[in-house]
């Protein structure tokens, strides 16, 4: 059994970048910019954040944060992501979900410029993925496919089953695996936690891809040997024996499920450091296409 090492991946990919930005430097250009909204004051999203603005200045991003009370309206919000549309010094930026119950979710994401959209969240984008054409992956399933490339892992003809179906993870990565080339090409099998005679359809794949927030879903009789799994889950689990009160567990029984698989990204430091990885490498290609497209003007 290997384990996918996110953590190792991802700071590869923060070095490979890194370099990128010193050759841009070196060339008098202008470095990527990455800029973040968050609303209101939830623990886990400003985490999430301050790691992407430190992430960041480690590979040589500018970043700017924004940061709005819970109280703000949708159209403050909406006025201030049409500020950092129409701010050619910004090449990408974020919305962190999840956002206060006063604002549509659907209302923001679609406000944001596709062109600026590094999340990949934008229907025109989520569009031109799902064509093959040129767009933003989202990360967290860009992150999936590139270590799934950085293992060599074959996926070509394989039964590749994705447990769990948002837009952020789980259908973008049945249409991912299914496109033509690697990682691609395999048949793919989408579930959730509904589907009926679950462990019939797991127990055949060869890939198993879950995003279900469901701690331990995955159990070790699910799956068959040597499957290659996937955990994208983080989910808090109380703990009175861990000095933080919790510890995090994924959707995957890892203890018995890793006796049987052939690779197994852990949790925490597996699919979680890639998303931040990618979201840079997302922010790097926006300001590359923002330099040709400047160049053809």
């Amino acid at each position: 059994m290997t384990i996918l090492d996110g953590k190792k991946i991802s700071n590869d990919i923060k070095n490979e970048i890194a370099e990128e930005v010193t050759k841009m430097k070196e060339r008098g250009e202008k470095v990527p910019h990455l800029a973040a909204i968050i609303v209101g004051n939830d623990g886990a999203s400003l985490t999430y954040v301050n790691s992407k603005v430190k992430s960041c200045k480690q590979v040589g991003f500018e970043s700017s944060l924004y940061r709005l009370p819970s109280t703000v309206s949708e159209l403050e919000l909406l006025d201030k992501i049409e500020e950092l549309n129409q701010n050619d010094d910004i090449d990408g930026f974020i919305v962190q979900l999840p956002l206060p119950k006063q604002i549509d979710t659907q209302k923001v994401l679609l406000a944001v410029d596709p062109d600026k959209d590094v999340d990949g969240f934008h229907p025109t984008n989520f569009g031109k993925m799902a064509f093959d054409m040129t767009s933003f992956i989202p990360a967290t399933p860009f992150g999936i496919l590139e270590l799934l490339e950085r293992y060599d892992i074959p996926t070509k003809g394989k039964h590749t089953v994705v447990i769990g179906r948002s837009y952020i993870v789980g259908r973008p990565m049945s249409i991912l695996m299914g496109r033509s080339g690697f990682p691609g090409n395999s048949t793919v099998t989408l579930t959730h936690e509904f589907t009926k005679n679950i462990t019939q359809i797991t127990s055949q794949a060869d890939i198993i891809i879950i995003a279900v927030g469901i701690p331990d879903f995955l159990k070790g009789e699910m799956i068959k040997d040597d499957a290659v799994i996937i955990d994208v889950g983080i989910t808090r689990v109380p703990d009175e024996d861990s000095p933080r009160g919790y510890i995090i567990k994924g959707d995957v029984d890892f203890e018995n499920v890793s006796k049987r698989a052939s690779y197994i990204t852990p949790v925490p430091g597996g699919v979680g450091p890639m998303t931040v990885s990618m979201l840079l490498k997302n922010t790097l290609l926006a300001r590359e296409r923002h330099r040709a497209l400047k160049k053809q003007q």
